[in-house]
Formats: structure tokens, sequence, C-alpha cells
């Protein structure tokens, strides 16, 4: 059959006609991703669930990527070092070593990151490919970055570590925190060296590395690329339903699914932004998502406000735009939105139909928080500013056309059959221990089904 070419208007910032080959979309493969070492893979898998790299020593990687909640923790913002649990059991702590502030953003989920596609990473895309600074990457680190990193994602996986919410802790409690402080790089060679003498991360790290040959060269590269090869290998997720269904099993969607398809890609022009392999074409837009939380600010902007790629760009045009997110294994990533506004993908369809009255009628009730009453007064407080308001309801990028309810249940039945067979099942290996001796967080809620 000929290729359909429909033309679509999905945006209105720019006003650019986009067009959409709807019979275009092509099963994904091995061949899709960069290739990684199982050796590098196995080491990164122990410092992926290793509560070393915390400041503290007492958060991971995967207490807010943990893949019984779809690599991401179930949370609309995470509560990161400081908290105790994991995922939407995870509370904000007691006396002094409670949170003092919420994650500013949805924790992202980790799927398929490892494919060849992707040059950039973050709801504002701040950690990208790039010549700029001399080290392959455009990241907060800037010329400071270490060279060596093998891609975006080992790039990415360095920040968390410094971040005082996330895994660094405060200033006075640790001294990676403290040299974080100081300046971005200064923890890094820290971590690396309490990692190295750990002697079976030492051994190991040595043996899936060729370029060192002793435990006093293990850097912090190596463990970034370590875990970019654990995370690219082991949530590389590419056995949907919708994949055996190209491949050519007319079984594997059933009927309602199969008119989900029909609308992402023709009535409903889901495809215009959420397009190729990976349902995203990697660009930003404007959702007018309901507002709360502390913000992801600016050093000079201290409002509890999110700007998005505005924050790394400086462009005002990017005011409030996120990046479109990937859609495999959607279905088990709940909350929705950069700041997980809402709990079902029914509710972020609906705000995708009428952005500005979702927004209006949306309730604090849907975000899910775990109490912190000592941060009650900020969670919401940016909605008491009209003119903030007023600036982020005025910047939308959609104009989507009218469906309706049935055709909604249509579509959230076609992103269902995007979860991964794998992903579905659980069927990853979670080590029982970690090489530092710390202990393993274990999910206190039943894994997704």
């Amino acid at each position: 059959m000929c290729p359909i070419i429909k033309t679509i208007r999905c945006c209105l910032l720019p006003l650019a006609l986009i067009t959409v080959d709807v019979q275009a979309q092509k099963a994904i493969t091995s061949a899709d991703f960069y290739p990684v070492s199982d050796k590098q893979a196995e080491v990164g898998r122990l410092l992926f669930y290793d509560k070393i790299l915390s400041g503290n020593r007492n958060i991971s990687c995967s207490t807010c990527h943990h893949p019984a909640f779809g690599t991401s923790d179930g949370l609309s913002l995470g509560i990161g070092e400081g908290g105790a649990g994991l995922g939407p059991a995870r509370t904000a702590g007691i006396g002094a070593d409670r949170i003092e502030r919420r994650v500013p953003r949805n924790a992202p989920a980790l799927w398929n990151l490892g494919a060849r596609q992707i040059k950039l990473l973050m709801h504002d895309g701040r950690i990208s490919q790039s010549r700029l600074y001399g080290n392959g990457f455009n990241t907060p680190a800037q010329e400071w970055l270490p060279d060596g990193l093998n891609s975006v994602v080992a790039a990415q996986a360095l920040f968390p570590l410094t971040s005082e919410t996330e895994m660094a802790g405060s200033n006075e409690e640790n001294e990676v925190a403290g040299a974080s402080n100081d300046r971005i790089d200064n923890s890094w060679p820290i971590i690396a060296k309490r990692v190295r003498n750990i002697p079976f991360y030492a051994t190991s790290i040595v043996q899936a590395f060729e370029s060192i040959q002793r435990p006093d060269q293990i850097t912090i590269v190596h463990i970034a690329n370590a875990l970019a090869a654990f995370i690219s290998s082991e949530f590389k997720s590419i056995d949907s339903p919708y994949d055996r269904w190209l491949a050519g099993d007319n079984s594997a969607l059933n009927k309602q699914q199969q008119q989900g398809r029909d609308l992402f890609f023709g009535k409903a022009t889901c495809s215009g932004c959420h397009s190729g392999s990976l349902f995203s074409n990697h660009s930003f837009r404007a959702l007018a998502l309901p507002a709360f939380g502390p913000g992801r600010t600016r050093s000079h902007d201290p409002m509890p406000r999110d700007v998005g790629r505005m924050g790394e760009s400086d462009r005002l045009e990017d005011a409030y735009r996120f990046r479109v997110p990937m859609l495999r294994n959607v279905a088990l990533t709940a909350p929705y939105g950069h700041n997980g506004a809402y709990p079902t993908l029914r509710s972020m369809i609906n705000h995708h139909r009428n952005p500005l009255a979702a927004r209006k009628s949306w309730s604090p009730r849907l975000a899910s928080l775990p109490s912190a009453p000592w941060l009650e007064e900020i969670d919401f407080v940016i909605a008491q500013d009209k003119f903030e308001m007023q600036r982020q309801a005025a910047q939308v990028d959609i104009n989507l056309p009218e469906i309706s309810d049935q055709e909604v249940t249509a579509l959230v039945a076609f992103l269902e059959s995007l979860t991964g067979d794998q992903a579905r099942a659980q069927e990853f290996i979670i080590p029982a221990t970690v090489p530092s001796g710390l202990p393993v967080d274990k999910p206190e809620l039943p894994p997704i089904q």
C-alpha cells in the first residue's frame, strides 16, 4: 500500500504545517541502539542500586528510578535526600534528616535512553551533545565536565550526584555536598575515591575498562560510563504488542487498540509531536500544565516557578516549554507531565484536549505529594501570583482537533499497547546486596502489573 501523507497543524507557535506519514512507523530493533559492554553494564547495575554514590550514603539512583515504578518513583515531585522508603510510599523524613525541599520536577523514566536518536535529556534539555565546551556535551558543568564520557546518558548520570535535593545532601552534612557547593565538579573525585576503595568495585571496574590497569586510575568517568551501560541495556524496551503488530502479527492489537492507533496517527494528530519509533520528536512544547511545587528556580529568580526550556536557552520564546516525552512504556510511568500533575493517561490526554479549561479545573488533590507540613505553604504558593498564572496560560503550543470520550478511551488503549513485555513482567535483576554493604531499597508496594 502506498504511504498516506497527512498534513496536520499540531501547534500554534510556530504556526507551521507538519507533514506526517501515517504509515511510516517502523519496528524498532537493537540496531537502533548504541552497543554497550556487558562487563560495564554489570558494574553499572550494582552502582545504580548502591547508596555509596550519595553524599550521606542514604539514597541511590534506583530510589527515584526504580523498575517497580516504571523507572520513575510514582510521585508528582520526588522526595530525594533525607526521605525514607520507595515509590509512592516514600516519606519526607523526620527530624533533622527531613527534606528541605521537594525535587522540583517529576523523575523522568529511563526507557530506551541508549537509542542513537537521543541527543539531549532532561525536561528542559539541559544535557545535550555539543562541541561548545570541547568535552562533547553542553551541561550545567560547562567546561568543567570531565573528558571521556561516552554518551549523553553518562553525562546526565553525573548531575544527581551533585544536587542537594537529590543525592548530595546539605553543605554541612558531608564532604560531597560541601565540595559541590564550591564548584560543581569538585565532588566527583571524592565519589570516585569512595568507589575504588571498595575492593570489589576496584577489581571489577579495572576488568571492565581496557583503558585502565590499576584501581587508582578509576575516575568518575568510569563510574558514569558504567551507569550509562547499565541504563542503556537494562531499560531497552522494544518488545511491546505494538512491536509485534508492526512485525506482522495482526492479532497483537485488539480492535480498540487499532482504533487508537488510527486516531494517534490520524484525526487526533498526536504523532505531530510524538513521532518516530520512540514516539517523540524531542522538541519542546508548552502545555500550560497546572503549576505547583518549588519550581526549578534560577539563581537570579527565586520565585517558585518553572520556566522550562527558557531556563536553559535564555530565550523568551522558550518560556514554559518542556520536552515532548517518549511514550514507550508510558502506561507504567504515572503521574504525567513535567511536574506529575495528572495521575492517569486519560486525565493527561484530557488536558491536551483543552489545556486552559483543564488547568482551571485542576485540583491539588490530583498531585501525588507525600506529606510534608513544613512545605505546605510553598507547594502551591505560585498559583497565588495572578500575573505569573496569566503568563503561563498565555503560552500554549497545542490546538488539537476535538475528540470524543470514546476516542480518548481508544487512545489510552493504544498507549497501553506500547508497554514492553519485559517491563510489564518486571523481568529485571535487582541485586540483593551491593559491594558497599549499604541496604538496597525494596518496594513497599506490589510491582506494576
